[in-house]
């Protein structure tokens, strides 16, 4: 039912789909190791779950607890950590890491190189270009009530993130927005609104035949 090439880990229990491959050295279903700091949650993991036809590329680390719908990619040397739910046809580029508890919706496509902090939400048909940064913590490690806090951003359906931007925590980006190439996100976007700079300002609406239901 699925190809796993003799390099590559799969722990038991996993359940792999009809036709997905998993290449040289990838490796799915793994526990995570946490530190004593670690705000993550700490509860026994379901077996990780990927959809047919689904591609883990060479080196790539899938934890346990995740669910990966059908027809993904999941990038050389890319990580998707735990509790981690991801829809069909979504894209995870070389070298990306989907930290947990974040979910991603079908058809979006994050590029090479990008970091998606964890409690995040990533609706349909995002573009996320190379080397984006998203955050989810404004105290940066210290005080406790920072732990209440703790959320990444949420990412409207068809917005599209240029590369290198940085989002900060909590901030939503509107669907259908986008955001300029290194722009600095912290509030929120508004639908359809180009956004630039730092701190990202909004400068124009999106043009309409750039619009999902236009295409």
């Amino acid at each position: 039912m699925a190809d796993v090439h003799p390099t590559a880990i799969v722990y038991p229990g996993t359940v792999l789909g009809e036709g997905v491959k998993v290449l040289e050295y990838a490796v799915v279903g793994k526990q995570p190791s946490l530190s004593p700091r670690s705000t993550a949650k700490r509860e026994a993991l379901a077996p990780t779950e990927i959809g047919d036809g689904t591609i883990v590329s060479t080196g790539a680390i899938v934890f346990a607890g995740t669910t990966i719908g059908a027809g993904c990619i999941l990038g050389d040397q890319s990580c998707v950590r735990e509790r981690v739910v991801i829809a069909d046809d979504v894209v995870i580029g070389r070298g990306s890491l989907v930290e947990n508890d974040t979910t991603i919706g079908r058809g979006t496509r994050i590029q090479a190189d990008a970091y998606v902090t964890a409690y995040s939400t990533l609706e349909e048909d995002v573009f996320i270009a190379p080397c984006v940064v998203t955050t989810n913590d404004n105290f940066m490690g210290r005080t406790e009530r920072r732990k209440e806090l703790m959320k990444g951003p949420t990412i409207r359906r068809g917005a599209r993130v240029g590369g290198g931007a940085i989002i900060c925590p909590g901030v939503e980006i509107g669907e259908e927005s986008f955001v300029g190439a290194g722009a600095v996100v912290t509030k929120d976007v508004p639908p359809r609104k180009l956004v630039v700079g730092s701190p990202a300002r909004v400068v124009r609406d999106v043009p309409e035949d750039e619009l999902l239901e236009r295409q």
